[in-house]
């Protein structure tokens, strides 16, 4: 069973000889086995490696097997242990398995049967793992996950989906804020051999460096001020799934190095901890960044972007897909809901800096202000609405700027005036957050004039 090689074995017997036939017979098959002479070196080797099943003998001087195996299960829970002794007796048996032993063998046995338990006990691990990860997954938030479009820039990101989603390479998705890069990630994990395991997302954006790398790695109880209890990371999460890292190009350095180790070999250590943990992760990474120019600026490793960059997909900005914005506004209103041509035509000709994350904002805040389930030009926000009145007025013979760029500064600018300066207010006004707001004032050259709250 290809599955089962390479799990982490720990075989305890003070008996060298059986000891050393056991881990000959299992090196052979694949699995990393461990051995341990007594209960202290096994402990030991609890603490440096991630030990998935636990051969462990019932007699062996100092601390005995069923001492061990509480002390083990209470280091490593989900550590499945097999017993074994030359002296059994069913009350032994029944107390190992009251502490939770997966069996128990009486010496002599062949060693095809304890391979038959070992690789039952590791699907039962599995099984609790996977049944942790969804109660995980599930708690967190999980968006509306469908795609919309009908353009030939969105019909070609259909296909390379479809291509690019059976693959177990990591995958770069560019895009500015707001273009859906989360839902192709969840469409590459649905058309992956990973469809039916966990997919997790975290946006590197939202934390600061120290709870960016406890969520990521995990963290053990004491490791810093907090850390009331050991805590598993999103790539322990994700073992067996996919791991969606957002806005990877707001990655501090140190996490840089620790991440390229993780998909070089798949070995993590959690913060405060020197046990070695293994995972196997299919990594997605996001960005509305420009990758290879942080990395020839020196704020991105090389050798990271070229992990993470075996295949990149652009995701087109609403502004060049306009003919998708009747489709959107129509998902997005749901059942029972119009809009009226010009408030309609509005909304395609607006640039959308927020893209489609702006749209849905403006749609729900329309839908709050409009009578009879229909939206009409006036239940557009002001700065859209607006916009469109102050494009007509400042070409009154209906000629428009074919300068894109000096439209969506000028929309800025105004979202900035009429919220007075507050760019959290802007920032929501514009359907983007504040990292991506700093980003178009840099763009277009805006300056702020605090004192005043103007714009110039």
């Amino acid at each position: 069973m290809d599955e089962i090689k390479g799990i982490d074995l720990l075989v305890v017997d003070d008996d060298p000889d059986f000891r050393g036939t056991v881990a000959r017979r299992f090196l052979r098959r694949g699995y990393r086995v461990h051995e341990a002479s007594d209960g202290a070196e096994a402990l030991a080797v609890a603490d440096r490696r991630d030990i998935d099943v636990a051969i462990l003998d019932m007699i062996m001087p100092g601390m005995n097997g069923l001492e061990l195996l509480k002390r083990l299960k209470a280091a490593v829970p989900e550590c499945e242990a097999i017993m074994l002794t030359g002296q059994g007796t069913v009350e032994s048996a029944v107390e190992a398995m009251k502490l939770g032993a997966y069996d128990y063998l009486s010496k002599p046995f062949p060693l095809a049967e304890i391979e038959l338990l070992i690789q039952k006990a590791y699907e039962r691990r599995q099984l609790t793992k996977e049944n942790r990860q969804l109660k995980a997954v599930l708690g967190r938030s999980q968006p509306n996950d469908e795609m919309i479009g009908q353009s030939p820039a969105m019909q070609e990101l259909f296909r390379v989906i479809q291509r690019a989603g059976p693959t177990d390479k990591a995958i770069l998705i560019q895009g500015e804020s707001g273009t859906g890069k989360e839902l192709v990630a969840r469409a590459l994990h649905r058309a992956s051999p990973r469809a039916e395991r966990p997919l997790v997302a975290i946006n590197c954006a939202a934390l600061p460096e120290t709870l960016l790398e406890s969520e990521l790695f995990g963290h053990e109880k004491g490791a810093f001020t907090g850390a009331i209890n050991a805590k598993q990371g999103l790539f322990e999460l994700a073992d067996g799934g996919t791991l969606l890292i957002d806005e990877i190009g707001e990655m501090p350095g140190p996490l840089q190095a620790k991440l390229l180790r993780v998909l070089e070999d798949g070995s993590l250590r959690r913060v405060g901890s020197l046990k070695e943990r293994r995972v196997n992760v299919r990594l997605l990474a996001a960005t509305n960044r420009n990758i290879r120019e942080e990395v020839q600026a020196g704020r991105f490793r090389e050798d990271l972007y070229y992990r993470i960059n075996v295949m990149s997909l652009d995701l087109p900005p609403l502004r060049e897909r306009t003919g998708d914005v009747p489709l959107l506004v129509e998902h997005i209103l749901g059942a029972g809901w119009r809009i009226e041509p010009d408030a309609l035509e509005t909304l395609r000709n607006h640039p959308w800096p927020g893209n489609v994350r702006q749209l849905i904002n403006a749609l729900e805040r329309a839908k709050i202000m409009a009578d009879g389930r229909v939206i009409r030009l006036q239940d557009l926000p002001n700065e859209i609405a607006a916009a469109r009145g102050d494009a007509c007025d400042s070409h009154p013979t209906g000629a428009v700027t074919d300068d894109l760029a000096t439209i969506q500064r000028a929309h800025v600018v105004d979202v900035l005036r009429r919220e007075r300066g507050n760019k959290a207010r802007a920032a929501r006004a514009l359907g983007v957050n504040r990292r991506s707001l700093y980003r178009l004032l840099d763009k277009f050259d805006i300056q702020m004039v605090a004192e005043h709250g103007s714009v110039e």
